[in-house]
């Protein structure tokens, strides 16, 4: 059995980098996030909200009071992976959360970042 085999498939496996957004469907305020895992980072935030340790308070008292079933979770944009990248990942990234944010706010939604 070729014990590298998984290693070398979890070093060579793509993560999905972007920007998402969780929107509380009651009072469609925004929260705004990024990050270069986007199912791990989704996953997290859903996590700390279900255990009641989420940083952003204001979101956690609305998932409290109005339940999993008020909040949507979604992608909003990806980055692709590029080995001969010239930028970090943050960088782009962090340009295409400001992007997001601007567009949000002109769409008259109350957006906060994470």
């Amino acid at each position: 059995m070729d014990r590298s085999a998984p290693k070398k498939a979890y070093k060579e496996y793509k993560r999905t980098m972007g920007v998402f957004r969780i929107t509380n469907t009651k009072s469609n305020k925004v929260y705004i996030g990024f990050g270069t895992d986007l199912p791990a980072i989704l996953n997290r935030h859903k996590a700390e909200l279900k255990f009641g340790t989420h940083r952003n308070r204001e979101m956690q008292t609305a998932w409290k009071s109005l339940g999993e079933s008020a909040f949507v979770t979604e992608v909003l944009g990806c980055l692709e992976q590029n080995e001969e990248q010239q930028t970090q990942p943050a960088e782009e990234l962090f340009v295409l959360l400001e992007m997001w944010v601007a567009k949000l706010k002109n769409e008259h939604y109350s957006v906060a970042t994470l």
